[in-house]
C-alpha cells in the first residue's frame, strides 16, 4: 500500500523574515512547501536557508496584488500536487505616516497589499482548502489589535484582516477549514527597511508632528534592539497553527506580544490602551 502524499502548504512573502523562516520550518516538519514571492530574483536568502536546513522548497512567483499571478500559482500547485492543504498569508508591506502628512492614495496602497492581498489569495484558495479540510493562516501583527501612532494605515489594514478572519472563522469551520491569525510583536527582520521610508527625511518633513515622530522612532529603535524576537521564533507560531490538532484562532508569537495584545482585549473603555500608546510620544 502506498503511503499518503505529504500535505501541501503555500506560503506568501517568503523572501525574508517570518515567511522565509516559516517556509523552512514547514518543510522541515514534512510539508511539501510552496514558497512564493513577488520577485523571484530575491530568492537567494530563501534558497540558502533551505540548503542550510537540508530541506527542499518549491519556489514560485506570486504577487498578492495580481489576481492573474495568484490564479497561476494556485493552479500550478493543483496541477503538480493534486491538492492544497494550507495557505499562510504572510506577504505584507510596512508603512510609516500620519493622516495630515500622507495622501489617501498612500493609505489605499497599504490596504491593497496588506488587506486586499490577503483576501485575493484566500478567496482563490478556499475551494481547495474546503476540499482538503485544510487551514487558512494569516500573519497579522499586534498592530492588528492595538492601533499605534504613525502606523494608522498599516494598523487599519491589519485591523481589517483580523476582523475579516474573525468573522470568516466560524463559517469556514462549518466546512472543515481552520482559520487562524498570527500576531507578532517586534521581530528582527527586514520589515522596517522594506517599508521604503527614509526615517530622517520623514522626521524633517513631519512638521508639527516632528517631536512625536522622533520620540516614537527612538522608542522603536530601542525596542527592536532590546526586545525583538527572531524570525525563527515567530515562525514557531505559524507551525503550531499548521500542525496543532485544534489550533487557536489568535496566536501571539511571544510573551511580550501576549501581554501587549492582552492590554487591549481586557480594556473595555480604551483608557489603558490609549494611556500606553500616548506614553510613546513623550
Amino acid at each position: 500500500m502506498s503511503s499518503p502524499s505529504p500535505k501541501v502548504v503555500l506560503i506568501t512573502g517568503t523572501s525574508s523574515g517570518i515567511g522565509l523562516a516559516a517556509a523552512v520550518s514547514a518543510a522541515r516538519a514534512g510539508w511539501t512547501t510552496v514558497a512564493t514571492l513577488r520577485d523571484p530574483s530575491r530568492s537567494d536568502a530563501l534558497r540558502e536557508a533551505a540548503a542550510e536546513a537540508g530541506v527542499d522548497l518549491d519556489i514560485r512567483r506570486l504577487d498578492v496584488t495580481d489576481e492573474a499571478s495568484i490564479t497561476s500559482a494556485i493552479d500550478g500547485v493543483l496541477a503538480d500536487y493534486g491538492h492544497l492543504d494550507a495557505v499562510v498569508n504572510n506577504a505584507g508591506a510596512g508603512h510609516i505616516g500620519t493622516l495630515e502628512n500622507e495622501s489617501v492614495a498612500d493609505v489605499r496602497n497599504v490596504m491593497e497589499v496588506n488587506f486586499f492581498g490577503v483576501l485575493n489569495v484566500s478567496k482563490a484558495a478556499m475551494p481547495h482548502l474546503r476540499t482538503a479540510r485544510g487551514r487558512l493562516i494569516t500573519v497579522t501583527s499586534v498592530g492588528g489589535v492595538i492601533g499605534q501612532p504613525f502606523n494608522e494605515a498599516y494598523c487599519a489594514a491589519k485591523f481589517a484582516v483580523e476582523g475579516y478572519m474573525e468573522s470568516l472563522a466560524p463559517l469556514a469551520a462549518a466546512h472543515g477549514v481552520s482559520v487562524s491569525v498570527i500576531e507578532p510583536g517586534a521581530v528582527a527582520t527586514e520589515f522596517v527597511a522594506n517599508a521604503g521610508v527614509d526615517l530622517d527625511a520623514a522626521v524633517a518633513d513631519a512638521g508639527v508632528y516632528a517631536p512625536q515622530l522622533n520620540a516614537y522612532l527612538t522608542r522603536m529603535a530601542t525596542q527592536f534592539l532590546d526586545g525583538a524576537q527572531t524570525s525563527e521564533g515567530a515562525a514557531e507560531s505559524v507551525l503550531e497553527a499548521l500542525t496543532a490538532d485544534e489550533p487557536a484562532f489568535r496566536l501571539q508569537t511571544s510573551d511580550w506580544a501576549r501581554g501587549f495584545v492582552g492590554t487591549k482585549l481586557t480594556d473595555v473603555d480604551g483608557s489603558a490602551t490609549l494611556g500606553l500608546t500616548t506614553s510613546w510620544l513623550a
